[in-house]
């Protein structure tokens, strides 16, 4: 039988039985669920990345709607995140909420493959470079198959993707010194496998598109696709499977509704420190653990940050007695603090929005950029693809990871001794602070570019801008690692598939942060005198942008969000809530101290309430 230590949920088998650590979980369960990661994104990367060649040749989209669908698809997916998240976390479990979904997303696929490869399926075949104004648009029953096979694809991703990370997480007990260190190392792991996908994706899958045809490119990712769901059901009776919550949002509502019902009590101010919730009043829903030597309740240390959500915890009193209150009017200081927490990493989630607009950047005016340089591999008559650039970032990554993992870490740990080698928060700040370089690197690159085009009537190689690729890949590695693990590990029992969702989520608010960036970037310097015509951004020329001053601002504003990231970390760090193990363990730690400043009754404030409205509540 395997119950969990701080915080942890109770671990059950697929049939619902407690697991047991010699059978479930660890390194060989995990490794299936890398097999499913690794496929996955190797069949939506592929997909996405040559989307918009497919809409523009096949379904005589034009280039702006296009542009706007692929905009909209990717949005949809990292947003969809957060329903994946929030549904397996309540009601379904990571193993079945990734199952279900990945069939949808499967079914998705298939159909994609069916419609490009159906000729009744599609627009009559015409050239729209060259006679793009007679091409017929895809409309009606065509249209309506295309968008429901995409969306199909784009809610089954969403769904998978956070549950991925979570299911392979929950293999390894945290409260286990040995299973920790391999908990680290698995989310180094889970990049790896993220990496080797989109490389695989970007060369051998976006090749096989180019020259076979978009129904046998479909056709791949989905065997891809279902190669990954073998994997994933291969490692069935291995897991250990976290049971669902039930709603993760009703506690957290709980606590603010009580408070603002309460908002005119006070809480003592001697006695804010010792506010314990009671074992007994701690609902059913809030992380608890049962130990095998009894039943023993998780606690939180009270913090003194959003002081007001303290008036949930306080106790109405009528004639000396204690009163029963529903839980609307009444929550534990462990509920109160698990809002506090969640609200707390909002300010770290939102610092990587702006590395995430970076990102659109490599993805769209990079590659530009590359298209617009000598794409020749020395002197054979081979040219690189400007899209394949995106691959550079992965190639690196793939010798880099292990090397991270198997040398970096264990140094690192000797001198830190956390078992990352590096805090998670240190890990994102890295990250964030070098990425600043590639968008120096991006600038200096495309004026020297512009330059050699415009004064020397000289094309230069496209490896120019092969560093600004690699220093983006390298701080990846830290923050998105780092962001993932930083979210897993917070003290937050049964929503970590919900806050891996929120990383998800950055990289949808990133993508929609360039997009406003370039319509004001044009917008304000439209009557600039470093830009003729209409922005820095407005013509399709790069010789006639100044795309290398967009890359300075990026640069300047990427610099300015790590300052701001290095203040919200700080503050996280100062008022985070570390958790106390169990009851038992709490009366032992406070049975010494003076019982009139540290007493530990685990109860509630109280208030009487024939008193003064304005009087303090009692402890």
């Amino acid at each position: 039988m395997e119950t969990s230590g701080v915080g942890e949920e109770t671990m059950v088998d697929w049939r619902g039985r407690l697991s047991s650590p010699g059978k479930h979980g660890g390194r060989r369960a995990a490794a299936f669920v890398l097999g499913l990661q690794a496929f996955e994104i190797m069949a939506i990367a592929a997909v996405g990345n040559n989307l918009i060649t497919y809409l523009i040749n096949e379904m005589h989209f034009s280039l702006s709607k296009s542009a706007n669908i692929v905009t909209n698809f990717v949005g949809t997916v990292f947003l969809l995140a957060l329903l994946g998240g929030y549904l397996s976390d309540s009601y379904l479990g990571s193993f079945w909420t990734m199952l279900i979904f990945g069939f949808i997303e499967l079914s998705g696929f298939i159909l994609l493959s069916v419609q490009a490869h159906l000729p009744k399926l599609k627009p009559s075949p015409c050239n729209m470079l060259s006679d793009g104004e007679n091409c017929l648009e895809a409309k009606g029953l065509k249209a309506l198959i295309f968008f429901v096979a995409l969306y199909l694809v784009a809610l089954g991703s969403g769904c998978v993707k956070p549950n991925m990370i979570a299911h392979g997480a929950d293999q390894f007990n945290q409260d286990n010194p040995k299973q920790s260190k391999k908990l680290s190392a698995y989310f180094n792991a889970a990049y790896f496998a993220f990496s080797v996908g989109e490389l695989i994706a970007l060369t051998v899958l976006v090749w096989v598109q180019t020259h076979s045809g978009m129904d046998v490119g479909f056709g791949v990712s989905a065997a891809a696709m279902a190669m990954g769901l073998i994997s994933l059901v291969s490692g069935t009776l291995y897991y250990r499977n976290k049971p669902p919550q039930g709603s993760l949002f009703t506690p957290f509502a709980q606590v603010f509704v009580a408070a603002i019902s309460k908002r005119k009590l006070q809480v003592c101010p001697s006695n804010r420190q010792m506010l314990h919730g009671s074992q007994n009043n701690v609902p059913n829903n809030v992380s608890l653990s049962n130990s095998d030597a009894g039943s023993s309740s998780v606690l939180l240390i009270h913090t003194e940050k959003f002081r007001f959500l303290d008036k949930a915890c306080i106790k109405i009193q009528h004639d000396g007695a204690h009163t029963k209150e529903s839980p609307w009017r009444l929550c534990s200081v462990t509920q109160v603090q698990q809002v506090k927490i969640l609200i707390s990493v909002v300010p770290i989630f939102a610092c990587t929005i702006v590395f995430n607009t970076i990102l659109a950047q490599l993805q769209t005016f990079s590659v530009q950029q590359g298209s617009a340089m000598d794409t020749r591999f020395g002197t054979s008559s081979f040219h690189i693809p400007p899209a394949s650039l995106q691959s550079i970032p992965y190639i690196i990554l793939i010798f880099v990871v292990p090397l991270y993992d198997t040398c970096f870490v264990p140094f690192a740990r000797k001198f830190t001794g956390h078992d990352s080698g590096i805090a998670p928060l240190n890990r994102i700040g890295f990250g964030l602070f070098s990425v600043t370089f590639s968008m120096i690197s991006a600038a200096i690159m495309e004026k020297k570019r512009r330059d050699a085009a415009l004064n020397f009537d000289k094309t230069l190689s496209i490896f120019w801008i092969t560093p600004q690729f690699l220093i983006f890949g390298l701080s990846e590695m830290f923050t998105a690692v780092g962001l993932i693990e930083f979210f897993y590990k917070q003290p937050l029992k049964g929503m970590q598939a919900f806050l891996t969702a929120m990383t998800y989520c950055s990289y949808s608010f990133g993508f929609y942060l360039s997009s406003l960036l370039v319509s004001l970037v044009n917008k304000i310097t439209a009557s600039s005198t470093t830009s003729s015509n209409g922005g820095w951004l407005h013509e399709n020329d790069l010789n006639k942008d100044r795309l290398d001053l967009f890359y300075w601002l990026l640069a300047a504003l990427s610099f300015l969000n790590f300052l701001n990231y290095l203040f919200w970390s700080r503050w996280f760090s100062k008022n985070s809530s570390s958790p106390i193990s169990t009851i038992h363990e709490h009366a032992a730690r406070t049975a010494n101290h003076d019982l009139d400043h540290r007493q530990a009754d685990y109860s509630h404030c109280s208030f009487d309430s024939e008193k003064n409205v304005g009087a303090q509540a009692s402890c």
